[in-house]
């Protein structure tokens, strides 16, 4: 398998609704709850891409371009842009949908870096084969 074929093999979409539990007072996403969606599908598609131990090391330029309002549904999309020899990098985006019209539109996006660690919690390369 290629890493092309492989990165797209990991590709990763989740749906969620957003619900006015996860919302704050603008009846808006919470920021901190979108952060925390992004690192989950960021991680399932990290360790998919490796099938290894993967940790999150850091988040870089998350990007709020968009209010996403209650009573809507998001997808978000994670997929790998970036393999080094222990680490890699997973691209999220974040798209609003409305749930009874076909408007789509993106509203954040982030970087999220991943370590392979070994069973002691070490940095471990990642196998890949190409």
């Amino acid at each position: 398998m290629t890493l092309e074929e492989r990165i797209q093999n990991s590709e990763t979409h989740i749906f969620k609704a957003v619900f006015p539990n996860t919302t704050n007072h603008y009846d808006t996403l919470f920021g901190g709850t979108a952060m925390h969606m992004m690192d989950e599908v960021a991680f399932i598609t990290a360790t998919r891409f490796s099938r290894q131990k993967m940790v999150t090391i850091s988040s870089e330029k998350i990007d709020f371009t968009k209010p996403i309002p209650a009573g809507t549904f998001v997808e978000l999309i994670g997929r790998v842009t970036r393999v080094g020899n222990t680490s890699l990098v997973v691209y999220v985006e974040i798209y609003i949908e409305e749930m009874y019209s076909e408007k789509r539109e993106k509203a954040i996006t982030g970087q999220f870096t991943f370590v392979a660690i070994d069973e002691n919690k070490k940095p471990t390369p990642i196998h890949f084969k190409q």
